[in-house]
């Protein structure tokens, strides 16, 4: 059986650390994506994280089969442990190399195993930087999942099927801008977005 094609751990600690940063005050502030303030940005990486953690597990039932977009997504009281918990779940489910084959679900879409952890990372690169710019925290993702968001989000943004990317329309960046604002360029954020933009 092949190994894992990445290790999600590096990410998903990241992004821990940068919600475990998020002074409750800040929960009402907007976001780049526009329906999501700070705590609907938290509250859908919490669901993510267990949807695509099922998807790992191929345990597929309601928290794989929801479409994101059916509702803005909210914190729990206890939130603040949650996430942090959910994400090592997902990061330790996608550490089988199981995780990576056959086929499975996230969102209501069929996926193949390597498909969605690819998008496991995706949104957790992107959705990273969207809670660290709302936010005013640094960010540095984790280079090999910036990586493999960056390669996913071109092969998208190519694919005439797509329209243009997974996110939304390409935000054209210049050739030597990072590879971490290419990315967000490519999911369809301007990478200069600011709470006051």
């Amino acid at each position: 059986m092949p190994e894992p094609i990445i290790d999600l751990g590096p990410q998903t600690r990241i992004v821990a650390r940068l919600a475990d940063g998020v002074p409750d005050e800040r929960l009402g502030d907007v976001t780049p994506c526009p329906d999501y303030t700070v705590r609907n940005m938290l509250g859908h990486l919490t669901h993510l994280a267990a949807a695509f953690r099922d998807a790992g597990r191929k345990d597929l039932g309601p928290s794989t089969d929801t479409d994101p977009g059916d509702s803005v997504p909210d914190i729990a009281p206890g939130w603040r442990e949650e996430l942090p918990k959910v994400l090592d779940e997902l990061a330790e489910a996608w550490r089988d190399p199981a995780a990576w084959t056959g086929e499975t679900r996230a969102g209501g879409v069929p996926l193949s195993g390597a498909e969605a952890g690819a998008v496991a990372v995706d949104e957790l690169v992107i959705h990273g930087w969207d809670l660290a710019r709302a936010t005013g925290l640094p960010y540095e993702p984790d280079p090999a999942a910036l990586q493999l968001c960056y390669d996913l989000l071109l092969a998208a943004a190519d694919d005439p099927s797509r329209g243009g990317g997974i996110f939304g329309p390409v935000v054209p960046v210049p050739e030597d801008a990072s590879l971490l604002d290419r990315a967000v360029g490519l999911s369809g954020r301007d990478p200069g977005w600011t709470p006051g933009r």
